[in-house]
């Protein structure tokens, strides 16, 4: 219950609609019980005389000498101001206003359960908005090892699916939790009202029922975590399979991901009819013990009305409908401790996400940057993933000056994109430091660190929108000549200029809808128009074929100009240009130094590299 009441808290900014919501619960239930308890009168009205009504009103019931004497008093004056009301010499008359009293008392009760529905939606919607929100946020403090240990269809499903489930919990604590237990009080005291002996036959099946509710309940939270994780490996593969059409067309595979997906949803299949079969049990059992009662009371009151003459027939059948009108709220709360179990499943993988804490962030009192003043430090920088305790990087120790062109060459998987990805935290070093002018970049805020640079990647990250909004990307409305500019600069202008809506052109998810050469170059005017003093490219051109290359690269260069930059190397003419080059081996420095003073070392590994990696430029 720890997880739901976590769950309901979020309730604490919708207090005002929610007390509106309760107060119509309220009335919902006393007029619930009103619309029931007039069945009495009415009965009266048809089959007694007038003579015997009045007489039989205000009669003393079984209940009375159990009351106090101010509360009977009360209960006296009421019934008898409303007998004096309805019952009049003329039988028609008093037909008459019952049926009109019987019409009000039926309009205000839906009327109240209309307010209160729609005003508990509002509570029910802004609680799952509040935490898909809240765990959407929190993804983006989380660092980027999170996201290299988990699978982007769980995080989808953790938020949309498991959110939804969520949901169906709201109503079964703040209606069912609370409408239905009214209800049950309501006409459990029109019930003892007429005859408590009755009554407490008919309590006898409330401790077999709660004990089935909290076995079902058990049962339910079980599985239903089961199916969250199942709808969480399923949205995984729709997620992979449409991210990796092509290759699934390529290697004619469509087949096996049928038999893939068709096997998890077999699975999923199955575990929701035995979550159907477990879910379903509880009403059906408390209906039936629900009946057995009903069928013994309905035996002993009719002993009452036929033999004993100590119980009107009016009275009977108006305690048969108070307590047949206990069993739908009876079920209906047999199935809440059901809902608040598989809400606390959900609840649990949702808090499981913002609950994380984020390893990479600001600091009390984190200092802000504005720039680059004189130079970069990596202090013996070593550096391994968490879930390995090899190191990626091992003592790296260099200096960096404002303005040099640094390029990082070496074997795949030596640790260049590792290092590079250091420098705006995506992950922190193991050991050893990251300065800029001399300050820890542990101690500069997050945000005011990454406003520093600008990052090219072999895999450009574009988004479904305009070509115009993917370029001035988290700068917001701005100057469309700027934007222009920096389109030129990355020599995308004029390719833009061609699409049909030039700017404004839609891009497709991940900018699919224009070529690889031409994200890149979007890819480098967004960075361009952020005007960064330190530029990464992480081999930004390594993807694409030989005229789209010179286009980029030619953006490059110029991008590299009176910036500090870091560039892991792919075209010669960058490496030539480079202030400095440094050679990474498995996670160590094992050369460094200009490309004319590294060529000329006949045993070290870039030459080798060189001949084998660039040999067609030469």
């Amino acid at each position: 219950m720890k997880t739901y009441f976590r769950i309901l808290r979020y309730a604490k900014k919708y207090w005002h609609y929610l007390a509106v919501s309760m107060a119509c619960t309220i009335l919902y239930a006393a007029l619930n019980g009103a619309s029931v308890y007039l069945s009495i009168p009415l009965l009266d009205t048809l089959f007694q005389e007038s003579a015997q009504r009045t007489e039989q009103a205000v009669k003393p019931t079984q209940t009375d000498s159990m009351l106090p004497s101010w509360l009977k008093d009360i209960k006296d004056s009421a019934a008898q101001s409303f007998n004096n009301f309805i019952f009049t010499n003329d039988k028609l008359e008093s037909l008459f206003r019952i049926c009109i009293v019987i019409l009000f008392a039926f309009l205000a009760k839906n009327l109240a359960g209309y307010a209160q529905a729609y005003f508990l939606t509002y509570v029910e919607q802004g609680i799952m908005n509040d935490l898909r929100n809240e765990a959407y946020r929190h993804l983006h403090k989380l660092p980027m090892s999170y996201f290299k240990n988990e699978r982007v269809g769980n995080l989808i499903s953790r938020i949309i699916n498991d959110a939804n489930v969520v949901q169906t919990s709201i109503s079964a604590a703040f209606l069912n939790a609370i409408r239905e237990p009214l209800t049950i009080i309501v006409f459990l005291g029109i019930a003892i009202s007429i005859s408590w002996q009755l009554t407490l036959l008919a309590l006898i099946i409330l401790p077999f029922s709660m004990l089935i509710i909290s076995w079902i309940g058990l049962k339910l939270r079980r599985h239903s975590g089961m199916i969250q994780e199942k709808m969480a490996d399923i949205t995984s593969i729709i997620q992979e399979t449409i991210s990796g059409v092509k290759i699934v067309k390529a290697f004619g595979m469509e087949e096996y991901e049928n038999e893939k997906f068709g096997n998890q949803t077999r699975r999923f299949f199955r575990m929701m009819l035995r979550l159907t079969r477990t879910r379903n049990l509880s009403s059906p059992l408390t209906e039936f013990l629900s009946i057995c009662v009903g069928v013994v009371i309905i035996y002993y009151g009719g002993k009452l009305v036929l033999i004993d003459h100590s119980l009107k027939a009016s009275e009977f059948m108006g305690f048969l409908f108070a307590i047949f009108q206990m069993m739908p709220p009876i079920k209906e709360l047999s199935s809440v401790n059901n809902r608040i179990q598989e809400s606390s499943a959900a609840g649990d993988r949702i808090f499981e996400i913002i609950d994380t804490e984020p390893l990479i962030r600001n600091i009390p009192g984190a200092v802000e940057v504005s720039g680059l003043k004189d130079e970069i430090t990596f202090d013996n920088i070593s550096f391994h993933y968490d879930d390995s305790p090899e190191l990626v990087l091992n003592n790296v120790d260099f200096k960096v000056k404002k303005g040099e062109i640094i390029a990082l060459v070496g074997p795949s998987g030596g640790g260049k994109s590792t290092l590079v990805d250091l420098i705006p935290r995506f992950f922190d070093p193991s050991s050893g430091k990251i300065m800029i002018d001399g300050v820890d970049i542990k101690t500069i805020s997050i945000e005011s660190l990454r406003k520093l640079m600008g990052i090219v990647t072999q895999e450009t990250i574009l988004f479904n929108e305009s070509i115009r909004k993917n370029i001035a990307y988290g700068l917001g409305e701005h100057p469309m000549d700027e934007i222009q500019k920096a389109a030129k600069l990355a020599n995308a202008h004029n390719f833009i200029m061609e699409l049909p809506e030039g700017y404004d052109t839609i891009i497709g998810e991940r900018g699919l809808k224009i070529s690889g050469g031409q994200r890149q170059r979007i890819s480098i005017a967004r960075a361009l128009l952020k005007n960064p003093q330190i530029m990464i490219f992480d081999e930004a051109t390594s993807a694409l074929d030989n005229e789209s290359e010179q286009l980029v690269q030619e953006a490059i260069d110029r991008m590299m100009i009176n910036r500090t930059t870091f560039v892991i190397a792919h075209r010669l003419s960058t490496i030539k240009n480079a202030t400095r080059i440094i050679v990474i081996d498995r996670g160590r420095i094992v050369q460094l130094g200009a490309h004319d003073e590294l060529i000329a070392d006949e045993s070290g590994i870039y030459k080798r590299l060189y001949e084998m990696q660039f040999r067609d430029h030469l």
